[in-house]
């Protein structure tokens, strides 16, 4: 929120959040939600992911998805051209735009962008990806996947300046112009860091990081930096993205960090009274 005595940015008035792509979670209760909250003076940046539409399209259009697993284990998206196109299709078209749409009408004056657009989000192309494959070591080249690098955070406060809510999808450019598949997770840790706000939400099909997954009576309420080495061990597939996520964030300068339950009614309220995984 500007100040108008002194014209300063307010950041800590900010919350990003970001809405996983995974089914079960609640697009439409977060909306209705996020309207509610920016009614009362909040301040909001939505990233979002589209991880269950696109691997949709994808086995729609005869192209399935390809997920691979790091020598260090965590899970991604094998991103050759046809799938960056079929991401962006699903993601960038349509979750996006839908996004937009569904808080227009609850009288957001949203704004649908992704890290591609206006050189929002640079990240480094991944020439090469090492993989674990029926136990081998393997080498796969032609991914359009990168790490963010830079965000461009006086564009996003501008647009917030102005009152208007980004939503974001999970493209970045390259430094030679490329569109590139970014985690949504760790894009909107980025995001988070280089607004500096104090703190993140990032709303999954879960209650929040469980030590014995998918054992949900097994929620871990509060963790410490310090803690985070050993989740990285017990988190399971995708979380172990948020997790992190969650690590960037709080290095680069983010308070707090919550993993918090998607599906839920008012789910970024329910995050921000404490239910789910807080980091601090």
């Amino acid at each position: 929120m500007t100040n108008p005595r002194s014209g300063t940015f307010d950041h800590q008035s900010m919350i990003v959040v970001k809405l996983g792509g995974a089914e079960g979670v609640d697009f439409s209760a977060i909306c209705q939600d996020a309207a509610a909250l920016l009614e009362q003076g909040q301040r909001l940046v939505l990233v979002h992911g589209g991880s269950a539409e696109a691997n949709a399209l994808g086995e729609t259009i005869g192209h399935p998805p390809r997920f691979v697993t790091s020598p260090s284990g965590f899970t991604s998206r094998y991103t050759d051209r046809k799938t960056l196109e079929i991401f962006a299709a699903a993601v960038n078209g349509k979750i996006n735009t839908l996004l937009v749409e569904q808080l227009q009408r609850l009288g957001v004056n949203a704004f649908g962008l992704s890290g591609l657009d206006g050189r929002l989000m640079v990240a480094k192309r991944k020439a090469a990806i090492r993989i674990i494959e029926n136990g081998k070591r393997k080498i796969l080249r032609d991914d359009y996947t990168g790490k963010i690098q830079q965000v461009n955070a006086q564009w996003l406060m501008t647009l917030l300046g102005s009152g208007i809510t980004p939503v974001i999808a999970p493209l970045a450019v390259s430094e030679l112009g490329e569109a590139l598949n970014v985690d949504a997770d760790r894009a909107a840790a980025m995001i988070a860091a280089a607004l500096k706000v104090d703190t993140l939400l990032l709303l999954t099909a879960a209650r929040g990081l469980l030590k014995g997954f998918p054992d949900e009576s097994t929620l871990i309420k509060k963790m410490s930096t310090s803690d985070l080495e050993g989740a990285l061990e017990i988190a399971q597939g995708r979380m172990k993205k948020k997790v992190l996520g969650a690590q960037e964030a709080l290095t680069g300068g983010v308070a707090k960090v919550i993993i918090a339950d998607g599906r839920v009614q008012k789910p970024i309220s329910n995050a921000l009274e404490g239910n789910g995984t807080v980091i601090l």
